[in-house]
């Protein structure tokens, strides 16, 4: 007896989708069997070919469009190029977001990151999800589409240094807009929200051993989340069987350590 794929005869868009947890998000969509994919990238156009051509040998068609979120204009014409390309808009995943820790925009002030970190991961993903609720909401599908941000659990706890006061103030208010989508779009179309939390991206693998024990120490498994765990965390809530999911926050990291430990110890 066959069984037919959780995203048969379904589309999805994934942004930020060349390389680390986008194109992790990206493959399991396509071995559960998503028909048409829609790969965002910024700048790295080969990554995204790379993702796009990985994905279609589990049978995906798929595409690429290239979109600057800091920009209004592009912000717009990715929201256009997904409709008029895609038969329909069933999952979107706003996965985009600025790398400010490894690259050239590492040796940025920190204001000059956190504009940044604003403009794309706040700002642009806010401006490209108005525009995309309402026109996945007015689709007749039978059942609810699926829209996911990425957050990240560290966001409500806070933590110290330039990086919490950074990432943390930016993915509460994505967070903290998701809830709020959620509300507004509800019953047409699902918003949830996967909070990542130690992941070994780019920056986690040349992370030095200080942060690596911290990122093992602070989850209760003991080790790095890989963007795989994220993408798995994404397909159970993009999952179009799963029509009760919504406004919820999943967190992907290991369980947080809540045991304490003497300053002494």
């Amino acid at each position: 007896m066959s069984v037919t794929p959780r995203f048969a005869a379904t589309s999805a868009v994934v942004t930020g989708g060349s390389s680390g947890i986008g194109r992790a998000i990206c493959l399991s969509l396509a071995e559960a069997g998503l028909d048409r994919l829609l790969v965002h990238y910024r700048q790295n156009r080969a990554g995204a070919e790379v993702t796009a051509s990985a994905a279609e040998e589990f049978g995906c068609r798929t595409m690429i469009a290239q979109a600057d979120l800091a920009i209004e204009e592009d912000v717009q014409r990715l929201a256009d190029v997904a409709f008029d390309r895609l038969p329909t808009v069933d999952t979107w995943v706003n996965n985009a977001g600025a790398d400010v820790l490894t690259g050239d925009a590492g040796e940025l002030s920190f204001e000059r990151k956190l504009k940044l970190l604003l403009d794309v991961d706040l700002v642009g993903t806010i401006g490209l999800s108005r525009g995309v609720g309402p026109r996945m909401a007015a689709q007749r599908l039978g059942r609810p589409p699926s829209m996911i941000f990425i957050g990240w659990d560290q966001a409500p706890r806070g933590m110290e240094g330039d990086a919490g006061q950074m990432f943390g103030p930016v993915k509460a208010a994505v967070m903290a807009f998701a809830a709020s989508l959620a509300q507004t779009l509800a019953p047409r179309v699902r918003v949830n929200t996967v909070a990542p939390g130690w992941i070994r991206t780019a920056w986690g693998k040349t992370a030095s051993d200080e942060w690596d024990r911290r990122a093992k120490g602070e989850a209760l498994m003991r080790r790095w989340g890989t963007p795989e765990d994220v993408a798995r965390a994404v397909l159970y809530a993009a999952d179009p069987g799963n029509t009760f999911v919504t406004g919820q926050t999943l967190e992907v990291n290991g369980g947080w350590e809540r045991k304490f430990v003497s300053p002494d110890a």
